[in-house]
């Protein structure tokens, strides 16, 4: 692969699992990414859901440089600009609008765009979009979705987000199609509010372990 995205699929052909991050203090950045880090993972997606989203980005850049860090819910223009002035090595959007889309303008191949049927995802690599997010992946058809979607599509990859659980993320890593899946139960709100660092850590090591 040679688009902007290469660095991630290398990221995450070491570490196939993106936790997905809703954090609310900016001093929890750091000691995340590291604990991050230190269970084996390569790739983090914090979400603009909260107005601490783009500190979050810069401090986890800041503390582990080599953890490839995105922004999620990106939905409109300003939301790319911040983005990637905080740093962002990706951006992820539940979906895609015309405005967001003429917004990316020559940055649109840094972008991993929502999608829920084979139409939109035709759409989008039509678009130059070379990562799809198949979301909210157990409500779009899941694993067997994706199966039916690489029969025709085979040139299409997708990092599924949206219900994932640690049971059954390693049916989405083994199929073909999928580069890495996306979930929030390694790091979630009340992980990170208790600073359980040790134990943050400890479930990206039994993610990875089990698939």
């Amino acid at each position: 692969m040679t688009f902007p995205l290469k660095s991630l699929v290398e990221a995450a052909s070491k570490a196939p699992i993106v936790p997905v991050l809703v954090v609310d203090r900016i001093e929890m950045a750091a000691p995340l990414a590291r604990a991050l880090v230190d269970g084996g993972l390569t790739i983090a997606e914090v979400t603009l859901r909260t107005p601490s989203g783009l500190g979050v980005i810069e401090e986890m850049k800041s503390a582990e440089p080599g953890l490839k860090v995105g922004a999620g819910t990106v939905l409109t223009e300003a939301d790319v600009d911040n983005a990637l002035s905080a740093g962002s090595d990706f951006l992820v959007s539940p979906g895609m609008s015309p405005k967001l889309l003429a917004g990316l303008g020559n940055r649109r191949r840094l972008m991993i765009p929502g999608v829920a049927t084979a139409s939109e995802a035709m759409s989008r690599h039509e678009e130059g979009f070379d990562l799809l997010k198949l979301f909210p992946a157990t409500i779009a058809g899941g694993v067997g979705a994706l199966k039916a979607i690489a029969g025709p599509l085979p040139h299409l990859r997708f990092m599924p987000t949206g219900g994932i659980t640690e049971a059954d993320a390693g049916k989405y890593v083994a199929l073909p199609n999928v580069v890495a899946v996306g979930g929030s139960w390694i790091a979630t709100g009340a992980d990170i509010a208790a600073e359980d660092w040790k134990g943050i850590s400890a479930k990206a090591r039994k993610a990875l372990a089990a698939i």
